[in-house]
Formats: C-alpha cells, structure tokens, sequence
C-alpha cells in the first residue's frame, strides 16, 4: 500500500491551496484519513481528520479555513486549504488506517510529505 501526496507550493498569505493525497494497492477499506503538517525540529501535529463515514475533526488554528473531504472509491482525501497564513508553513503528511485485501486486518500508513509555503 502507498500514499502519495500531491498539492503543496508557494502562495501568499490569504491564498488557497488544496492538497490530495491517493491509496493504492493491497486494498479492501479505508478507515481513517488524517492530514498532519511538521516544522523542522518540532512534532507532528494533526490538521483535520475524517472518518470512513466522512465525520470531520479540525485542529484549533486551522477550523474554519481548511476543509477535509474524501473520494471513498478513489481511496483519495484532499485538504483544501483557504486564507493561508504563513505559520502555516510546514511539510504536509496524509496518514491513513487501511484494511489490507489479503490480510483483512487493520494498517498504517504515510504518505511522502508534500511542502506548504506561504509568504507574508
């Protein structure tokens, strides 16, 4: 099973950005879908998280200006990305809990990491 994010750039402050982030492979189900961003030398840290059946969980500095949604047949979640303030800078990670076919039994996943710039 892989992830693979798309999407990062550079934009200025109170532009927009949507990332996406695709599974494929050895898949049956996808249970959760979890965006995650990263400054060097800090934690990673949740951004919005939703579940199979699409309930949606936003970290405090990002409610009302990102959206997560989900394409349940193309095993894909996206983060769109609105008013962007530079301290949203960090490297962005999808992260998901997948059902794998051969094994029907619950794994983890990441995805590559794909940058967010946005200059003042």
């Amino acid at each position: 099973v892989q992830l693979q994010a798309f999407g990062g750039g550079l934009v200025q402050a109170g532009g927009s950005l949507r990332l996406s982030c695709a599974a494929s492979g050895d898949i049956f189900s996808v249970n959760d879908m979890v965006w995650y961003r990263q400054i060097p030398g800090k934690q990673r840290d949740m951004v919005a998280r939703i579940t199979s059946g699409s309930s949606t969980t936003y970290a405090d500095s990002v409610k009302g200006r990102f959206t997560i949604s989900r394409d349940n047949p193309r095993n894909t979640v996206y983060l769109q990305m609105n008013s962007l303030k530079p301290e949203d800078t960090a490297v962005y990670y999808c992260y998901a809990k997948v059902i794998r076919s051969t094994t029907l039994r619950e794994y983890q996943f990441w995805g590559q990491g794909t940058q967010v710039t946005v200059s003042s």
